[in-house]
């Protein structure tokens, strides 16, 4: 039987003192790094006033074309458009049949948070490319590279061979001069994507590696929906990751630890307010090793948000590869 939460003993002690230290400074340092670095950069011209004022390129810009096209020249980015439009429709699917099978009571799990956000990215990232798709401008504003770090590929012209890797560099000033900066739904899209990575990968292997093998019930039994909930995503997320064009800046990690420490705070003010058992054992703020479990849970973000980090490197690595191997 857990301790009481909603009285003041079980808040006023060292335990969650130290637990809301880590978890708070984790937020302001997150919150400095995307003050930091989210956004193109701005330029004054030597001697000008504010009218020369200039957006340039930088670690935390997204450019439009990034947000809808695809990472090699022979996949239209139709199909992006299409495997996008399923995700959502099939991701929204299985997250209404597991709220209506189980309750609305599912929504306190990180596990629904972070399925529902994966959802959410398949929505914008869907209405992203159907803009693209109905303002004709596929051909019109791609740039071709094959850089994780400065661009994306674009469809061929008339003319261009569709099975050739068409490849530049990323980081040559006049691409980043001609190129489009997104709109404030492209950044969404993108900050949408990096947060999910992270938490998807945190989400199901946390559930696999340890809560399944160590901290359930000899007689817990895997259910369709456990069993979704905790793999579906990661597939539909890898299969956006190896279609799309999309960077992976590591400072927006950031995102990733905003929206768990967002978790974190909303399962504390309803502990607070109402006494029930915890989501998850790590969280009951009243065991001796809380602070341990709760920085252990925070570290593991770093080796989450890195391995898919990895991932992206790698494809534009083997794009690169191929690139260069192409007659």
């Amino acid at each position: 039987m857990s301790a009481e939460t909603n009285i003041p003993s079980y808040w006023l002690n060292w335990r969650f003192f130290l637990c809301a230290v880590f978890v708070l400074t984790s937020l302001f340092l997150s919150s400095f790094l995307i003050w930091k670095h989210e956004g193109p950069r701005k330029r004054k011209k030597r001697g000008g006033g504010d009218d020369d004022d200039r957006r340039e390129g930088g670690t935390g810009v997204v450019y439009d074309d990034e947000t809808w096209n695809t990472c090699v020249a022979r996949i239209h980015p139709n199909w992006l458009l299409g495997f996008r439009v399923f995700g959502f429709v099939l991701l929204l699917g299985l997250i209404s049949g597991n709220a209506i099978a189980d309750g609305a009571g599912i929504f306190i799990f990180y596990t629904q948070w972070t399925f529902t956000l994966v959802t959410i990215y398949f929505g914008v990232a869907a209405l992203v490319s159907i803009q693209r798709f109905r303002s004709g401008d596929y051909y019109q504003n791609g740039v071709n590279t094959v850089d994780e770090e400065q661009g994306s590929y674009r469809p061929p012209i008339h003319g261009e061979n569709s099975n050739v890797f068409k490849a530049s560099n990323g980081h040559e000033r006049h691409n980043r001069s001609t190129r489009k900066i997104s709109s404030t739904l492209g950044y969404i899209h993108q900050i949408l994507f990096q947060t999910c990575s992270g938490a998807v990968l945190l989400t199901d292997g946390v559930f696999w590696f340890i809560i399944y093998p160590f901290l359930t019930s000899k007689d817990f039994n895997l259910d369709f929906f456990i069993v979704i909930m905790h793999s579906v995503n990661a597939v539909f997320l890898l299969g956006e990751t190896f279609l799309n064009s999309l960077r992976f800046p590591l400072f927006r990690i950031s995102y990733f630890v905003v929206w768990t420490g967002v978790f974190v705070l909303f399962q504390w003010i309803v502990h607070a307010c109402v006494s029930f058992w915890w989501p998850y054992p790590f969280l009951d703020l009243s065991s001796s090793y809380a602070p341990l479990w709760y920085a252990a849970v925070g570290l593991m973000h770093v080796p989450c948000f890195g391995v898919f980090a990895l991932i992206v490197k790698l494809k534009y690595m083997w794009l690169s590869k191929c690139s260069s191997e192409e007659p």
